[in-house]
């Protein structure tokens, strides 16, 4: 069973692994957010991102000052945070 966590807690986590504001990390997780919930699930119920396409997508918004590296850094570390709560995992 997968535990438990608070916005504030990933924030301080991707905060820590990044250095990063944590005003640009919202920001980067805000235009994920709105990325994924374009996506289309399939028959298992689950939504397949490409990480590529998501950072263009990220990358594109006029109020992202961040450069790609920063952008890639906050993903992966949220990442990291919800594969360490077994929350998530990468499709081979």
């Amino acid at each position: 069973m997968s535990e438990e966590w608070n916005e504030q807690e990933l924030m301080d986590y991707i905060k820590k692994e990044t250095e990063l504001a944590e005003a640009a990390i919202r920001l980067v997780l805000k235009h994920e957010q709105a990325f994924m919930g374009k996506a289309k699930e399939n028959a298992h119920g689950e939504v397949e991102i490409d990480s590529d396409e998501l950072v263009d997508y990220i990358m594109s918004r006029s109020d992202v000052k961040l450069n790609e590296l920063e952008v890639e850094s906050v993903l992966d570390a949220e990442m990291d945070f919800f594969m360490d709560k077994g929350m998530a995992g990468y499709i081979d």
